[in-house]
Protein backbone atom coordinates (compact mmCIF):
# COMPACT_ATOMS: atom_id res chain seq x y z
CA UNK A 1 0.00 0.00 0.00
CA UNK A 2 2.83 2.14 0.95
CA UNK A 3 4.78 1.55 -2.45
CA UNK A 4 1.22 2.70 -4.16
CA UNK A 5 0.68 5.36 -2.25
CA UNK A 6 3.85 6.98 -2.84
CA UNK A 7 3.69 6.06 -6.77
CA UNK A 8 0.28 8.10 -6.82
CA UNK A 9 2.30 11.04 -4.87
CA UNK A 10 4.69 11.15 -7.72
CA UNK A 11 1.68 10.97 -10.13
CA UNK A 12 0.18 13.75 -8.89
CA UNK A 13 3.73 15.94 -8.04
CA UNK A 14 4.24 15.04 -11.92
CA UNK A 15 0.83 16.63 -12.67
CA UNK A 16 0.67 19.51 -10.90
CA UNK A 17 3.93 20.59 -12.54
CA UNK A 18 2.77 19.59 -15.44
CA UNK A 19 0.33 21.96 -15.01
CA UNK A 20 2.34 24.74 -13.74
CA UNK A 21 4.60 24.39 -16.96
CA UNK A 22 1.91 24.68 -19.08
CA UNK A 23 0.74 27.83 -17.62
CA UNK A 24 3.97 29.85 -17.90
CA UNK A 25 4.66 28.05 -21.37
CA UNK A 26 1.26 29.07 -22.48
CA UNK A 27 1.37 32.87 -22.88
CA UNK A 28 4.33 31.75 -25.52
CA UNK A 29 2.34 32.00 -28.42
CA UNK A 30 -0.31 34.32 -30.11
CA UNK A 31 -1.80 34.28 -33.49
CA UNK A 32 -1.60 38.20 -34.91
CA UNK A 33 -4.59 39.24 -37.57
CA UNK A 34 -3.19 42.20 -39.79
CA UNK A 35 -4.13 43.98 -42.64
CA UNK A 36 -2.81 43.08 -46.01
CA UNK A 37 -0.72 46.41 -46.22
CA UNK A 38 1.17 45.00 -43.08
CA UNK A 39 3.25 42.53 -44.89
CA UNK A 40 6.19 43.41 -45.07
CA UNK A 41 6.72 45.78 -42.05
CA UNK A 42 5.11 42.98 -39.74
CA UNK A 43 7.28 40.44 -40.91
CA UNK A 44 10.43 42.22 -39.96
CA UNK A 45 8.94 43.60 -36.69
CA UNK A 46 8.37 39.82 -35.91
CA UNK A 47 11.84 39.08 -36.87
CA UNK A 48 13.24 41.45 -34.74
CA UNK A 49 11.04 41.37 -31.85
CA UNK A 50 11.97 37.21 -31.56
CA UNK A 51 15.24 38.22 -31.36
CA UNK A 52 15.42 38.73 -28.42
CA UNK A 53 12.49 36.55 -27.62
CA UNK A 54 13.41 33.53 -29.42
CA UNK A 55 10.87 31.17 -27.21
CA UNK A 56 7.93 32.88 -28.41
CA UNK A 57 5.43 32.22 -30.92
CA UNK A 58 3.79 34.00 -33.34
CA UNK A 59 1.39 33.23 -35.94
CA UNK A 60 0.67 35.98 -38.71
CA UNK A 61 -1.67 36.11 -40.78
CA UNK A 62 -2.81 38.60 -43.32
CA UNK A 63 -6.26 39.46 -45.01
CA UNK A 64 -9.01 41.87 -45.20
CA UNK A 65 -9.57 44.40 -42.26
CA UNK A 66 -13.23 44.33 -42.47
CA UNK A 67 -13.34 40.59 -42.40
CA UNK A 68 -11.23 40.22 -39.42
CA UNK A 69 -13.73 42.23 -37.58
CA UNK A 70 -16.57 40.10 -38.39
CA UNK A 71 -14.25 37.17 -37.67
CA UNK A 72 -13.37 38.43 -34.08
CA UNK A 73 -16.94 39.01 -33.58
CA UNK A 74 -18.06 35.36 -34.49
CA UNK A 75 -15.23 34.19 -32.02
CA UNK A 76 -11.98 33.52 -34.13
CA UNK A 77 -8.50 33.11 -32.21
CA UNK A 78 -6.99 35.77 -32.46
CA UNK A 79 -4.96 37.61 -29.71
CA UNK A 80 -3.59 40.77 -31.62
CA UNK A 81 -5.98 42.29 -34.29
CA UNK A 82 -4.22 44.96 -36.33
CA UNK A 83 -6.89 47.30 -39.07
CA UNK A 84 -6.07 49.20 -41.96
CA UNK A 85 -9.21 51.05 -40.05
CA UNK A 86 -8.90 51.96 -36.63
CA UNK A 87 -12.88 52.36 -36.89
CA UNK A 88 -12.99 48.35 -36.69
CA UNK A 89 -10.77 47.92 -33.51
CA UNK A 90 -12.85 50.73 -32.23
CA UNK A 91 -15.88 48.95 -32.66
CA UNK A 92 -14.62 46.15 -31.37
CA UNK A 93 -13.61 47.71 -28.21
CA UNK A 94 -16.65 49.63 -27.35
CA UNK A 95 -18.45 45.66 -27.87
CA UNK A 96 -16.86 44.53 -25.27
CA UNK A 97 -13.79 42.18 -27.57
CA UNK A 98 -11.11 44.07 -26.79
CA UNK A 99 -8.65 43.79 -23.64
CA UNK A 100 -6.88 46.73 -24.37
CA UNK A 101 -7.39 50.75 -25.32
CA UNK A 102 -7.23 50.87 -29.32
CA UNK A 103 -3.78 51.99 -30.47
CA UNK A 104 -3.42 53.72 -33.06
CA UNK A 105 0.21 52.18 -34.99
CA UNK A 106 -0.04 54.92 -38.41
CA UNK A 107 -1.63 56.44 -41.24
CA UNK A 108 -1.48 54.43 -44.77
CA UNK A 109 -0.83 55.97 -47.92
CA UNK A 110 -2.42 54.91 -51.60
CA UNK A 111 -0.27 54.79 -54.81
CA UNK A 112 -0.85 54.10 -58.38
CA UNK A 113 1.63 51.23 -59.11
CA UNK A 114 2.21 49.45 -62.39
CA UNK A 115 5.02 47.40 -64.07
CA UNK A 116 4.28 48.19 -67.36
CA UNK A 117 3.38 51.46 -67.43
CA UNK A 118 5.36 54.38 -65.82
CA UNK A 119 3.31 55.43 -63.01
CA UNK A 120 5.72 57.95 -61.91
CA UNK A 121 3.89 60.34 -63.94
CA UNK A 122 0.23 59.38 -63.63
CA UNK A 123 -2.35 61.12 -62.09
CA UNK A 124 -6.10 59.67 -61.65
CA UNK A 125 -7.13 61.23 -64.97
CA UNK A 126 -4.51 59.12 -66.90
CA UNK A 127 -6.90 56.23 -65.88
CA UNK A 128 -9.26 57.05 -68.17
CA UNK A 129 -6.83 56.20 -71.17
CA UNK A 130 -8.54 53.65 -73.35
CA UNK A 131 -5.47 51.72 -73.63
CA UNK A 132 -5.86 50.87 -70.00
CA UNK A 133 -8.25 48.46 -69.80
CA UNK A 134 -8.00 46.85 -66.35
CA UNK A 135 -7.54 48.61 -62.95
CA UNK A 136 -7.67 46.58 -59.66
CA UNK A 137 -8.36 48.56 -56.33
CA UNK A 138 -9.39 46.35 -53.27
CA UNK A 139 -12.90 45.19 -52.73
CA UNK A 140 -14.56 49.02 -50.73
CA UNK A 141 -17.29 46.46 -49.07
CA UNK A 142 -14.51 44.88 -45.98
CA UNK A 143 -11.06 46.62 -47.22
CA UNK A 144 -9.86 49.63 -46.08
CA UNK A 145 -7.56 50.74 -48.98
CA UNK A 146 -10.57 50.46 -51.67
CA UNK A 147 -12.97 52.48 -49.84
CA UNK A 148 -10.31 55.13 -49.89
CA UNK A 149 -9.83 54.36 -53.90
CA UNK A 150 -13.16 54.68 -54.54
CA UNK A 151 -13.19 57.86 -52.41
CA UNK A 152 -10.08 58.97 -54.61
CA UNK A 153 -11.85 58.23 -57.81
CA UNK A 154 -14.83 60.09 -57.34
CA UNK A 155 -13.15 63.09 -55.78
CA UNK A 156 -10.97 63.24 -58.87
CA UNK A 157 -14.13 62.70 -61.15
CA UNK A 158 -12.86 59.73 -62.73
CA UNK A 159 -15.21 57.07 -61.14
CA UNK A 160 -17.96 56.91 -63.88
CA UNK A 161 -15.63 56.93 -66.52
CA UNK A 162 -13.49 54.12 -65.05
CA UNK A 163 -15.61 51.72 -63.45
CA UNK A 164 -16.22 49.28 -66.13
CA UNK A 165 -12.35 48.75 -65.92
CA UNK A 166 -12.10 47.88 -62.30
CA UNK A 167 -11.65 44.49 -60.73
CA UNK A 168 -11.48 44.04 -57.64
CA UNK A 169 -9.06 42.24 -54.59
CA UNK A 170 -10.32 40.91 -51.26
CA UNK A 171 -7.59 42.58 -49.80
CA UNK A 172 -4.81 45.11 -50.94
CA UNK A 173 -2.61 41.97 -51.49
CA UNK A 174 -3.95 40.33 -53.70
CA UNK A 175 -4.68 44.00 -55.34
CA UNK A 176 -1.12 44.12 -56.06
CA UNK A 177 -0.82 40.75 -57.57
CA UNK A 178 -3.96 41.10 -60.02
CA UNK A 179 -1.08 43.94 -61.57
CA UNK A 180 1.92 42.05 -61.00
CA UNK A 181 -0.06 38.85 -62.54
CA UNK A 182 -0.71 41.07 -65.88
CA UNK A 183 -4.65 40.93 -65.08
CA UNK A 184 -4.84 44.54 -64.83
CA UNK A 185 -1.94 47.58 -65.65
CA UNK A 186 -2.60 49.44 -63.08
CA UNK A 187 -3.82 49.14 -59.49
CA UNK A 188 -4.63 51.19 -56.61
CA UNK A 189 -2.52 49.85 -53.92
CA UNK A 190 -0.85 50.65 -50.40
CA UNK A 191 2.28 52.57 -50.06
CA UNK A 192 3.82 49.85 -47.85
CA UNK A 193 3.43 46.87 -50.39
CA UNK A 194 4.48 49.43 -53.34
CA UNK A 195 7.97 50.35 -51.17
CA UNK A 196 8.69 46.25 -50.52
CA UNK A 197 11.11 44.13 -51.76
CA UNK A 198 8.81 42.54 -54.77
CA UNK A 199 6.89 45.18 -55.79
CA UNK A 200 9.83 47.75 -55.74
CA UNK A 201 11.85 46.07 -58.43
CA UNK A 202 9.23 45.05 -60.34
CA UNK A 203 7.05 48.66 -61.03
CA UNK A 204 7.22 52.49 -60.23
CA UNK A 205 4.23 54.00 -58.18
CA UNK A 206 2.91 57.93 -57.77
CA UNK A 207 1.12 59.24 -54.49
CA UNK A 208 -2.43 60.01 -54.58
CA UNK A 209 -2.83 63.42 -52.87
CA UNK A 210 -4.02 62.57 -49.32
CA UNK A 211 -7.00 65.55 -49.90
CA UNK A 212 -8.98 63.28 -52.30
CA UNK A 213 -10.04 60.75 -49.66
CA UNK A 214 -10.54 59.94 -45.64
CA UNK A 215 -7.01 59.72 -43.87
CA UNK A 216 -6.22 55.44 -43.88
CA UNK A 217 -5.82 56.18 -40.12
CA UNK A 218 -4.71 52.63 -38.60
CA UNK A 219 -5.04 51.04 -35.11
CA UNK A 220 -4.68 47.61 -33.26
CA UNK A 221 -6.20 46.21 -30.22
CA UNK A 222 -5.53 43.14 -27.73
CA UNK A 223 -8.38 40.98 -28.10
CA UNK A 224 -10.33 39.93 -24.76
CA UNK A 225 -9.08 36.18 -26.20
CA UNK A 226 -5.53 37.38 -25.09
CA UNK A 227 -6.72 39.30 -21.82
CA UNK A 228 -4.02 37.04 -19.89
CA UNK A 229 -1.73 36.50 -22.71
CA UNK A 230 1.56 38.19 -21.32
CA UNK A 231 3.22 37.71 -24.59
CA UNK A 232 0.18 39.42 -26.68
CA UNK A 233 1.16 42.38 -24.08
CA UNK A 234 4.76 42.18 -24.84
CA UNK A 235 4.74 42.28 -28.52
CA UNK A 236 1.58 45.29 -28.34
CA UNK A 237 4.22 47.44 -26.53
CA UNK A 238 7.23 46.64 -28.59
CA UNK A 239 5.46 47.35 -31.78
CA UNK A 240 4.66 50.73 -29.92
CA UNK A 241 8.68 51.73 -29.45
CA UNK A 242 11.58 53.03 -31.23
CA UNK A 243 12.60 50.32 -33.34
CA UNK A 244 9.19 49.27 -34.75
CA UNK A 245 8.26 52.58 -35.60
CA UNK A 246 11.52 53.23 -37.19
CA UNK A 247 10.69 50.36 -39.93
CA UNK A 248 6.73 51.79 -40.20
CA UNK A 249 8.36 54.39 -41.07
CA UNK A 250 10.46 53.14 -43.92
CA UNK A 251 7.33 50.96 -45.52
CA UNK A 252 5.70 55.00 -46.33
CA UNK A 253 3.51 55.29 -43.11
CA UNK A 254 2.66 58.62 -41.17
CA UNK A 255 2.92 57.85 -37.47
CA UNK A 256 0.21 58.82 -35.30
CA UNK A 257 2.57 61.77 -33.51
CA UNK A 258 3.69 63.32 -36.55
CA UNK A 259 -0.19 63.52 -37.55
CA UNK A 260 -1.28 67.04 -37.59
Amino acid sequence: MRAVSLFAVRVLIFACLFVVWHTAHAEEKITIAAAADLKFPLDEIVVLFKSTHPAAQIETIYGSSGKFSTQIQQGAPYDIYFSADISYPRLLYLEGLAASEVQAYGVGRIVLWSPVRDAGKMTLNDLTDPAIRKIAIANPKHAPYGKRAEEALKAAGVWGKIKSKLVYGENIAQTAQYVQSGNAQVGIIALSLALGPELAKQGSYALIPDKLHQPLEQGYIITKRAADNSLAQTFARFVAGKEARAIMTRYGFVLPDAVK
